[in-house]
């Protein structure tokens, strides 16, 4: 093994005991004295919370590197398949490492936070990164794909509120579930033309074909099955948006018919 590929195999241990770290004594140490409602929750409650608030630090963590990938980074730019992937493998050996934990999180606590969706996605990502730390493959699609975990926090913070017994109608939910709404829309379901206008560009090329069959195949069905998921994703993001903005209008128009007949 060159000493390279020791250096992200390296990453990813440390990465998958980062998070785990993270897990069991950062997050709960943190929220005990961050919001005073997390001494109110039950086991699964507080399971979760950590589980989303590493998920929320390391969205944020890799969401920021793959900008900068995206922004500066020329030789994936110019070369999408065979370009440097010096970078994206750092990302990429990041978010293997926090993937893995999750996994062994989710199964452990199943009854918690155990979700059959979460489980494909995680895999899917999986067999597709191992040909990027691997070969070398595909570095720009690899990274382009982590530009979803932008979304992230605003999932998560979904939840803080509504486990934390915010009204749907709140202000900071309301805020929080239109930011969600549109920063979901942006970074999974706006940028699939792109992302598949450069799939196809590619498509057919001598770079192409020197992708092997196994990489081509993890490449192709790892992107419609997580897109597919995105889009289902989106959907119930959009119809609960819905519901709560139109609920606030309501209550905003109760509250001055009130008025008037007052």
């Amino acid at each position: 093994m060159d000493p390279f590929s020791q250096l992200i195999l390296a990453i990813s241990v440390t990465s998958f005991f980062t998070f785990q770290w993270l897990f069991h004594s950062v997050s709960p140490w943190v929220s005990t004295r961050v919001s005073a409602g997390f001494l109110r929750l039950n086991h699964k409650q507080r399971i979760e919370w950590n589980s989303r608030t590493v998920s929320t630090f390391h969205a944020l963590v890799v969401g920021l590197f793959c900008l900068f990938i995206l922004l500066f980074d020329d030789a994936v730019n110019q070369d999408p398949v065979w370009g440097d992937p010096t970078l994206v493998k750092i990302n990429v050996g990041i978010t293997t490492g926090y993937l893995i934990s999750d996994l062994l999180l989710i199964f452990y606590y199943w009854k918690a936070i155990g979700d059959k969706f979460f489980v494909i996605h995680h895999l899917a990502a999986l067999y597709a990164y191992y040909f990027v730390l691997g070969e070398g493959m595909l570095p720009y699609f690899a990274n382009f794909r982590l530009l979803a975990e932008f979304s992230t926090p605003c999932v998560n913070q979904r939840w803080f509120f509504e486990v934390l017994g915010y009204p749907k109608s709140s202000k900071p939910n309301i805020a929080n579930g239109v930011m969600m709404a549109a920063i979901f829309f942006l970074v999974r379901i706006a940028v699939m033309p792109v992302y598949y206008s450069r799939m196809y560009s590619v498509y057919g090329t001598e770079a192409f074909y020197r992708v092997s069959w196994g990489g081509r195949s993890a490449w192709m069905f790892s992107s419609f099955c997580l897109d597919i998921m995105n889009v289902m994703w989106m959907h119930k993001i959009a119809r609960g948006c819905y519901r709560v903005l139109r609920s606030g209008r309501q209550r905003k128009a109760d509250r001055q018919e009130n008025g008037k007949t007052e």
